[in-house]
This record gives C-alpha cells, sequence and structure tokens, in this order.
C-alpha cells in the first residue's frame, strides 16, 4: 500500500525490518524450547540469545539463494560461532514464516479493534447529538417517510457493533502457530517444542498442521476486513449521496486543518466529498483480496508455493487500507457539517406529500377499505407530483377527506414528531 494510505503504527508492524525481527525471535525462542529439553547447552543458548540479522548479509545470500529463509538463517548464523548450528533445527521454513504470520495478524487484528471502538464511539455522540432532528428517509433514492437522522446513524453504530464481536472471535482463529516440522509430522520437532515456542509467543499450537497453516484461517480474517470495509464503504456512500448539491444535509470537514481545501482545479466552488469517495475506492481493493485469500486455500498436497506470492500483497495492504478506512471515515464523523435547516426543506418537498401513508391509515381507522383509501390518496400524490401541486392542499379539496376528517383532525396528521416518537425506545435497545 502506498504510503498515502497508510498510516504508521499499522505500517510498522508489516514492514520488512519488522517482519525479519520476528523470525529471529521465532528461531531463537526455538533454542530456547531446545535448550530446556537438554539438547543446546547453556552456554551455546546464552549466545544464542544474542544472535543478531544483518540486512546487507542477507542480501547477498539471497542474490545467491533466491531463498528467504536460507540467506535469512546463514545471515544470522554470522553473527555466532560454532552455536550457529542450532539455528533452524528442526525446522521448515513456514515454522517461521507462518507463526510470524499469525503474530502479525494478531497485532494488527489490535489496532483495528482500537479503530472500530473510536469509530464506534464518535458515531455514538453523533447519533444522540442529531436522536430527535427530522431528516427525509428515502428508499430507492426517493422520498419515503420522516426519520431521525440520530437513527440513520444508530444504525451503523449497530453493524460496527457486530464487526467488532467478529474481529474479537477471529483472534482465536488466528493466534496459532506451527512448529511441525516438514509436512507437519513432528518427525524433526516434538510436539513439546511447539508447545514452548508458541507459550513464548502468546499463541496456541494448531492442533494439526501439514507444512503451512491451513489458509481458511486467513480466508476468514480477510474475510472480515472485506466486511468492515464494505459496511464503511455503505456509510461514506450515504455521506456522498447526502452531500450533492440537490440535497445538502451533510458535508464532509472541508478547509479546516487536515482536511482537504481544494475540490478543483478548475471549478474554485467545488467540495467534493473526496474522503468518502477514496473509502469507497480503497474498499474495493480490500473485497478483492478476500477473494485472492479464498483461492489459496486449495493448494498441492501438503504445500505449494501459489499461495505465498499474494499473500506478500494482500496480507499487508488489506490491513493498511482497512486501518486507513475507518481512519478517515472517524475524521468525517467527527468533523462532519450536518444542516437541520436543510433537511426541514427537503422534507417539505411536494408539500406534505410524505404523510400520504398517514393519512391513507387514518382513513381505514375511519372505516374506509384499504384499497379505496390507498387508491384516493395516490391519485393526489402522483398529480402534485406531476404537476407540480401542494399536496396539503390538493388533499383537502378531497371529498373522501372532508367528509371524515375536521380541519383539525387534518392537521395533526402532518406532524413529524409522529415519526419520532419511538426513536428513544429504539436507542434504549443498543444500550449505548
Amino acid at each position: 500500500m502506498i504510503d498515502r494510505y497508510s498510516r504508521k503504527k499499522m505500517k510498522s508492524i508489516w514492514d520488512e525490518d519488522s517482519t525479519f525481527d520476528i523470525w529471529l525471535q521465532i528461531e531463537i525462542a526455538t533454542c530456547q524450547a531446545w535448550a530446556e529439553t537438554g539438547l543446546i547447552s547453556k552456554s551455546d543458548i546464552e549466545k544464542i540469545k544474542k544472535a543478531k540479522f544483518n540486512k546487507k548479509s542477507y542480501d547477498n545470500w539471497f542474490s545467491e539463494t533466491k531463498h528467504d529463509l536460507v540467506s535469512f538463517t546463514r545471515a544470522v548464523g554470522e553473527s555466532l560461532g560454532d552455536e550457529k548450528r542450532w539455528i533452524h533445527h528442526g525446522l521448515t521454513s513456514n515454522d517461521v514464516k507462518d507463526t510470524a504470520l499469525s503474530l502479525q495478524l494478531v497485532k494488527s487484528l489490535e489496532i483495528i479493534d482500537e479503530d472500530i471502538k473510536k469509530l464506534k464511539n464518535s458515531i455514538k455522540k453523533r447519533a444522540i447529538e442529531f436522536k430527535n432532528t427530522p431528516c427525509i428517509g428515502r428508499s430507492h433514492g426517493i422520498h419515503a417517510e420522516p426519520m431521525s437522522f440520530g437513527l440513520k446513524l444508530a444504525l451503523w453504530w449497530d453493524e460496527l457493533n457486530r464487526h467488532e464481536k467478529r474481529i474479537h472471535q477471529l483472534r482465536s482463529v488466528i493466534s496459532v502457530g506451527k512448529i511441525s516440522g516438514p509436512v507437519g509430522s513432528h518427525a524433526s520437532i516434538p510436539p513439546l517444542i511447539e508447545e514452548k515456542v508458541c507459550k513464548y509467543l502468546g499463541l496456541k499450537p494448531a492442533p494439526v498442521s501439514n507444512q503451512i497453516i491451513q489458509r481458511d484461517r486467513h480466508a476468514d480474517c480477510i474475510q472480515k476486513l472485506s466486511l468492515i470495509c464494505s459496511s464503511i464503504e455503505k456509510f461514506a456512500t450515504e455521506i456522498r449521496a447526502l452531500q450533492r448539491t440537490e440535497i445538502a444535509e451533510v458535508q464532509e470537514p472541508f478547509g479546516t486543518k487536515g482536511f482537504v481545501s481544494t475540490g478543483s482545479s478548475s471549478m474554485p466552488h467545488k467540495r467534493n466529498p473526496e474522503l468518502s469517495e477514496r473509502i469507497c475506492g480503497l474498499a474495493r481493493i480490500v473485497r478483492s483480496n478476500s477473494i485472492t485469500a479464498l483461492e489459496n486455500i486449495p493448494l498441492w498436497h501438503e504445500r505449494d508455493i501459489s499461495h505465498s506470492s499474494s499473500e506478500r500483497i494482500i496480507f499487508p495492504d488489506s490491513f493498511l487500507a482497512t486501518d486507513y478506512i475507518i481512519d478517515t471515515f472517524e475524521k468525517i464523523i467527527s468533523k462532519m457539517n450536518v444542516f437541520p435547516k436543510k433537511m426541514y426543506e427537503n422534507l417539505d418537498k411536494g408539500g406534505g406529500i410524505i404523510f400520504s401513508e398517514r393519512i391513507m391509515l387514518a382513513l381505514v381507522e375511519k372505516g374506509i377499505s384499504r384499497d379505496q383509501a390507498y387508491k384516493t390518496i395516490q391519485k393526489h400524490a402522483l398529480d402534485s407530483v406531476d404537476n407540480s401541486k401542494n399536496f396539503r392542499e390538493e388533499i383537502q379539496k378531497e371529498k373522501l377527506i372532508n367528509d371524515n376528517f375536521t380541519k383539525n383532525e387534518l392537521s395533526s396528521l402532518f406532524d413529524y414528531s409522529y415519526y419520532l416518537r419511538f426513536t428513544n425506545e429504539i436507542f434504549s435497545r443498543l444500550k449505548f
């Protein structure tokens, strides 16, 4: 992922230096486990604990071997004496690489969990702020009925709450190590060593493995990141739609410190929903990576390397993008401008046409058949839309309405608060 969409903390987990540090940690931990069984002497293990990795040496070895783990162990061995023979003892490459990947995934998930909590808190604050602010609800992009703008945001909070639970569940799936040797038989390295190494690292051993940790675990991880990004893309799409000139109910932060201050190279008036659009674009990357992760599950026999090249891209890119997406949307939510006055203006478009269902139901409650009530109200509603008439004024000319309602009764039906009367009860379900 390019630096523009990478945050420092997440990037540090996936950079090459960090990966090599974890590899060395695993190699030393394995030697420590062997030492506890008596295979490696106390004097040797003390020297091994001080082993160093030299990147320049690694690069020289890699130019010759084209094998990362072989080059790595040789580079580490150069910092040791005869005790270097114990480095990588009984291990196969993916004992180190897959266990290291698990540690990187666990650390990355901790950041994602923190990100989600922060975003949830920001959404919660704005949801409560606008709990009693009416806006028009839309279905198919068309005005439907009034609703609470805070309720729209509360819906997002609830969705993120599910994602937070998924991340917690995912930790147990991904927090496994594999120190089982070639094809996972433990022939060259006993299960006891695996148990000790995993305990040092804060992981649990995969109950059974072949030469790799099975990729259904990793696909599960990328799938859950895809779900998070897809939800936030949905939220961002709503922000984009509500910022349209014709709607103008909300606006991304613009022109303040840390935010976009130029919308167009040619049109000075432009204030575009650029941050939300950026989120939508990056979410597509993460979703596409989830397909690759699924395709990495079926490998030949006990392993092949077809998954390796793509994983070098999809794991860091997916976590960096997800981290960036969540953080960016949190900034949008916490700083966005909301325009209740414009919401009221949009509610009044059509001269009260959004109250059509309530009037229809009131007719039914007066004893009119639903079919007759629907057709009568629909006739006036469509006429108001097609001919730019005021629905409220037109409906007062209808005999069926005048026969069943007094002026005060009819007027009371055009009340926005009616649509917000259960908002507090819905909020109470969320247990904010």
